[in-house]
């Protein structure tokens, strides 16, 4: 199997180009958690597969590294965005891309004749706590109490295609992530598991996150995790509208566009390396 390693802001996963190699959805899983471990695979937090759409451009069909289907990648999507068009499966600096059924438009930026960086409308976010999902009598889940393992804390809930809980914190750089997300993940309040963030507010337009996803663990970056922060800094009356992002592995500009009810990512996409594995 041909192969291209991506990362956007060091969230990085195996591409594989669907138009030309034939893996059958019973291999898939298996397939993915082999690729994607770090010892004795290429390495990844997931792969994702670029098919061809009749609805969009494109599709983007997502795995985490654990094998498990994903709905969304914000920094994914951007990757896939500068693999069609780097390889020229398109020559359009606009497009759509289609996952989980959820389309998404995409606005390249061309330098050298690559893509560098991806602006990304990534749609509404989703507050209502059943279409979370988040397990809560309230309607919306704004800075709601929580309790995991014995302390409580405070979440703000956001699905931006996935399921995200927002954390706001003191310190996030000194937080035991390995040891408190997994309680997140798996805790009861989220029938489908959920995507954890823990931000740290600098001033009204910057923000510091670490995130722990599900069916991977801690990344260097979250797209869709970005979006949820920001969303989740508004309700809470932290930040303006446009804000940046510093994650582990770079930053993300976000922009909730409150008129228009729509979120708006920008950022960088990169060729890691590409080359043939053995199945």
């Amino acid at each position: 199997m041909e192969f291209t390693k991506m990362h956007g802001c060091g969230n990085d996963y195996i591409y594989v180009n669907g138009f030309t190699e034939e893996v059958t959805a019973k291999e898939k899983s298996e397939i993915v958690r082999k690729l994607s471990d770090r010892h004795f695979g290429i390495g990844g937090d997931g792969v994702i597969f670029i098919n061809p759409s009749s609805e969009a451009d494109f599709e983007m069909e997502m795995y985490n590294a654990d094998g498990s289907r994903a709905e969304m990648c914000g920094n994914g999507i951007r990757c896939v965005a500068k693999f069609v068009y780097d390889k020229s499966l398109t020559y359009k600096t606009s497009l759509s891309v289609i996952s989980s059924g959820d389309i998404k438009h995409l606005d390249l930026k061309i330098k050298d004749g690559y893509v560098s960086t991806v602006k990304v409308n990534m749609g509404t976010p989703i507050l209502k706590a059943a279409d979370i999902p988040v397990i809560s009598e309230k309607e919306e889940v704004i800075a709601d109490k929580i309790e995991v393992e014995g302390k409580i804390y405070e979440m703000t809930c956001v699905s931006m295609g996935n399921p995200h809980a927002v954390i706001f914190m003191d310190d996030v750089a000194n937080l035991d992530i390995e040891k408190i997300g997994p309680y997140f993940e798996n805790h009861v309040r989220f029938p489908k598991r959920v995507n954890t963030e823990f931000v740290k507010v600098i001033d009204r337009h910057t923000v510091e996150m670490r995130v722990w996803e599900r069916g991977t663990g801690e990344t260097l970056a979250c797209g869709t995790g970005a979006c949820a922060t920001v969303v989740a800094c508004i309700l809470n009356g932290l930040t303006d509208e446009e804000v940046t992002v510093k994650l582990l592995g770079g930053e993300l500009d976000i922009l909730w566009d409150r008129a228009e009810n729509l979120v708006y990512m920008t950022g960088p996409a990169e060729t890691v390396f590409e080359g043939e594995i053995d199945l």
